[in-house]
């Protein structure tokens, strides 16, 4: 039985405090926030603990610790989880540039703490057969593949102007997946983006609406796509063609589009809400996992490796829809990038 700590209590700060208390491997639960009516409001109700600060989180006794916090908090984050020696899950992106994410490699490989992050679809069942069908040839040799990820609305102003942009905050999930299924590196990002329907995500030199086409080590393309506006939900789909078959992630009775040839039926049931809605299990899977492995030992099933390779692709993106052209992704890593 185990003590969790967690720092961070926004909209999936909340969904991990309610997964963790429910768990039977759970004995406690340490909640903080920078608000901290809203730590004590929220232990209340589950029957949680609750302590000023997330610095006081390592004081509480706890086991582990899992960060929810808004990304500029996570490097400080996982610098105290490696001071204290302590097992840590965080969120995605772990950091919005790759000196700051080397440092917390380093730190956290010095500490010799355990280190999973939260790309939750790795552990949904659909990007798992995905990956299967891949890995077993079932596919045969993948030719293209397509991800698009579309938000029914944008987020608060407030948080994009912290998220990093498009690539860093929501297709970060798209990058990490095409790897997670097809076990190839990214190389190289043609991307580019615009303001189609939210003026403000200008001021933050953001767009609203991406597109990129990646290479993969192998010469396999990708084309990923994005929207933070969908009239008809929360759509997440991965698309995988190959000589011997095509399959598709995300296609369900509630997928939030339809079509329109003359003999179509509507769709069936209503579209996802939300991330939530869609990967709700895949969240407590993840938080699952990441028990087990503070209990029992053995890796991390989504490392900070993952997380950086991530990243210098979003980075690569960034750079390319910046310069209008293609991007390697080796350019961001040996030159760097803010």
């Amino acid at each position: 039985m185990m003590r969790i700590g967690l720092a961070g209590l926004g909209r999936i700060g909340d969904f991990h405090a309610r997964t963790l208390v429910s768990l039977d491997t759970v004995d406690s639960v340490v909640l903080a926030d920078l608000d901290a009516a809203r730590a004590d409001a929220l232990a209340a109700e589950l029957g949680a603990a609750s302590v000023a600060t997330p610095q006081a989180l390592a004081e509480a006794g706890i086991d582990a610790l899992v960060i929810a916090a808004p990304t500029p908090a996570h490097p400080a984050l996982l610098s105290l989880a490696a001071a204290a020696g302590l097992a840590v899950f965080c969120e995605k992106p772990v950091a919005l540039d790759l000196p700051t994410l080397d440092a917390v490699i380093a730190e956290t490989a010095a500490a010799g703490i355990l280190v999973q992050v939260g790309f939750q679809r790795r552990l949904d069942p659909g990007y798992r057969a995905a990956r299967e069908a891949v890995a077993s040839g079932a596919v045969g040799d993948v030719l293209v593949l397509r991800a698009a990820t579309h938000d029914p609305a944008p987020p608060p102003e407030a948080y994009i102007a912290a998220s990093g942009g498009i690539f860093r905050d929501l297709h970060i999930h798209d990058l990490d997946a095409i790897r997670f299924v097809t076990g190839r590196e990214i190389v190289e990002v043609y991307a580019d983006g615009a303001v189609r329907q939210a003026a403000w995500f200008a001021r933050h030199d953001d767009v609203d609406v991406a597109a990129a086409v990646l290479r993969l080590d192998n010469g396999t393309l990708a084309i990923v796509s994005g929207t933070r506006h969908d009239p008809l939900g929360y759509d997440v789909r991965l698309e995988v063609f190959g000589t011997a078959d095509s399959i598709a992630v995300g296609v369900d009775a509630r997928s939030p589009y339809r079509s329109v040839e003359p003999n179509a039926s509507p769709p069936p049931e209503p579209g996802y809400a939300n991330f939530l809605d869609r990967f709700g299990a895949a969240y407590r899977a993840e938080l699952e996992q990441f028990v087990e492995r503070v209990r029992d030992g053995g890796p991390s099933p989504c490392t900070l490796a993952d997380a950086r390779a991530a990243l210098a692709t979003a980075l690569a993106a960034d750079r390319s829809r910046a310069e209008h052209r293609p991007v390697r992704v080796e350019e961001v890593e040996l030159g760097g990038a803010a």
